[in-house]
C-alpha cells in the first residue's frame, strides 16, 4: 500500500511546518481528508489557532475553530507525521541575498523527527538546487538516516495569493515533483486529493524549484516596465492610468499597472534566481534592472508628495500628512517587505513624521517589526496630506465627505491628495482645487 493510501485511510499523519498564508490552507484543506499535525515554532501563532483565531485572515476564524487540526509547538509531535510539508517563509538578508535560515532550521526539527519511510515535500520559494543541495544533507545529518533509501524528498510551489478570495489554493494548478518517479507519484496522489485544478507534474525538483522564481520574477519585471513608463509619464505629464486603459483596448495588450512591489514572493523571489545566477557566473540584467526601479518606487512616491505640499505654501516640516494602508498589498494584514515603509522613511529624511493607519494590520506586530503606532482611521482629522498606499476594500468605500473629514478644514487649495493605487477619482478631485497626484 502507497503512503498517500495509508494517508487517505488515517493509517498515517501529514504534518505541515509552517503555520503562515501558506500553511495554514494547507493544513486546513488537507484535514478534510487526512489527519493533520500543524506546526509552528510560535507559541503565539499556536495559541491563536488552538482558540479559533485565524491571525492570517487567510481562511477565518470560524474555519479554525471547525479544523480538525492538532495544533503543536512541541516538534515530538511531528514523530506522529510520515508525510511532512514545509511551508516556512524564505526572505532576503540586509544585501539582498537569500535567507535560509528558516527552510534550514525547519529541515533540522523535522529532520529530528523522522522516521523510515516518509516523505518531505519543501513549499517554500527557493533556487533551483536548495532542495537538494541544502536542504537533504541537513535532513541526513538530522535523521541520521539516508535519502534516497530511508525518505523521500519532493518539492510543490506555493502558489497562493495572500488576500485573494478569487484564486484560491483549491482552484489554483498545482506544480508537483518528486526526487525519483515513485516519489513524483506519492506526491501528485496526495495533493490531488486538495487540489481540484489538477496537479502538473514536472520532470524535476530543479524544474519545479525554477517555475515558482521565474513566475514571480515575470510579473516583477511586467510591472517594473509600467513603473519606469510611469516615472517618464510624470515628467511628460501624462497620466499613467489613463495611457494604460486606452493601451488595453487591443486584446494583446498586458494591463499590468505601476505601484509598490513588495510581500515575500515577488518582491523577493527575484533575488534568489539572481543570486544563484551570480553564482553560476552571469550576471543578471533584466530581472536585477526590474528589482531596482521597483525598488525605488517608494522614494519617487515620497518625493512626489514633498512637491506637492510646497506647492500648497505651508512649511513642509509642519505638515501633516496620514499614509492609508501599511500591508504590503490590498485586504490582506500581511506587512513583511511591505514597501509602504520606503515611503514613510524617505518622508522621514525630510523632516515629517507621518502618521500611518490600515484597518487589517495588527498593530503589535506593526509596532515591533517597524516600531509604527497604528492610528484608528476615524481618529483621523486635521490633515494636509492624505496618502492613499493600499487599495484595501475600506479605503474604496469611502465617502466624499468621510475623505474631506480627515483633513484640515480650510481652502482645498491647501490640501494634498495622494492616490499610489489610482482608485480615486482624479477629475473629481482635480476640480475641486485639491492638488492631486497619482502614480
Amino acid at each position: 500500500m502507497s503512503l498517500a493510501e495509508d494517508l487517505s485511510e488515517r493509517k498515517e499523519s501529514l504534518a505541515v511546518i509552517g503555520l503562515g498564508y501558506v500553511g495554514m490552507p494547507l493544513a486546513l484543506a488537507f484535514s478534510k481528508t487526512y489527519n493533520v499535525i500543524g506546526f509552528d515554532i510560535s507559541a503565539e501563532v499556536i495559541d491563536k489557532y488552538r482558540n479559533g483565531i485565524d491571525p492570517t485572515k487567510e481562511v477565518g476564524n470560524k474555519a479554525i475553530q471547525e479544523a480538525n487540526i492538532e495544533f503543536t509547538n512541541d516538534e515530538e509531535k511531528l514523530k506522529e507525521a510520515k508525510f511532512h510539508i514545509i511551508a516556512v517563509p524564505t526572505p532576503v538578508n540586509i544585501h539582498k541575498t537569500p535567507d535560509l535560515e528558516p527552510v534550514e532550521a525547519a529541515s533540522e526539527i523535522v529532520g529530528r523527527n523522522l522516521k523510515k519511510g516518509s516523505i518531505i515535500v519543501y513549499e517554500s520559494t527557493v533556487y533551483p538546487g536548495v532542495t537538494e543541495e541544502v536542504c537533504v544533507p541537513i535532513l541526513n545529518k538530522a535523521s541520521g538516516l539516508i535519502c534516497g533509501k530511508d525518505f523521500k524528498v519532493g518539492y510543490s510551489p506555493e502558489r497562493i495569493n495572500p488576500g485573494d478570495k478569487v484564486h484560491r489554493l483549491e482552484n489554483i494548478r498545482k506544480i508537483v515533483s518528486g526526487m525519483d518517479e515513485e516519489t513524483l507519484q506519492e506526491v501528485a496522489a496526495v495533493y490531488e486529493e486538495i487540489i481540484e485544478a489538477g496537479v502538473v507534474r514536472v520532470s524535476s525538483i530543479k524544474v519545479a524549484e525554477a517555475a515558482k522564481v521565474v513566475e514571480n520574477s515575470q510579473r516583477d519585471i511586467n510591472i517594473a516596465f509600467m513603473n519606469e513608463l510611469a516615472m517618464v509619464f510624470d515628467r511628460m505629464q501624462i497620466d499613467t492610468k489613463e495611457v494604460i486603459e486606452a493601451m488595453s483596448t487591443k486584446w494583446n495588450a498586458l494591463s499590468f499597472y505601476p505601484g509598490l512591489v513588495g510581500g515575500h514572493c515577488i518582491g523577493v523571489d527575484p533575488y534568489y534566481f539572481i543570486y544563484e545566477a551570480e553564482r553560476l557566473g552571469y550576471h543578471s540584467q533584466i530581472i536585477l534592472s526590474g528589482r531596482k526601479i521597483n525598488d525605488g518606487m517608494g522614494e519617487f512616491v515620497a518625493d512626489n508628495i514633498i512637491k506637492k505640499l510646497i506647492l500648497t505654501n505651508k512649511p513642509v516640516k509642519n505638515s501633516k500628512v496620514v499614509i492609508l494602508g501599511i500591508t504590503f498589498k490590498e485586504n490582506c494584514p500581511d506587512i513583511r517587505n511591505t514597501k509602504v515603509l520606503d515611503i514613510i522613511d524617505k518622508l522621514r529624511e525630510y523632516g515629517l513624521d507621518p502618521i500611518i493607519t490600515d484597518p487589517l494590520a495588527d498593530k503589535a506586530e506593526t509596532k515591533r517589526h517597524y516600531n509604527i503606532e497604528l492610528v484608528d482611521r476615524k481618529d483621523i482629522n486635521e490633515a494636509d496630506c492624505l496618502v492613499f498606499a493600499v487599495a484595501h476594500d475600506e479605503y474604496l468605500k469611502l465617502t466624499e465627505n468621510e475623505i474631506e473629514d480627515m483633513y484640515t478644514a480650510g481652502s482645498t487649495e491647501e490640501k494634498v491628495l495622494i492616490d499610489v493605487k489610482g482608485i480615486l477619482d482624479k477629475n473629481k478631485w482635480i476640480s475641486e482645487g485639491y492638488h492631486f497626484w497619482r502614480l
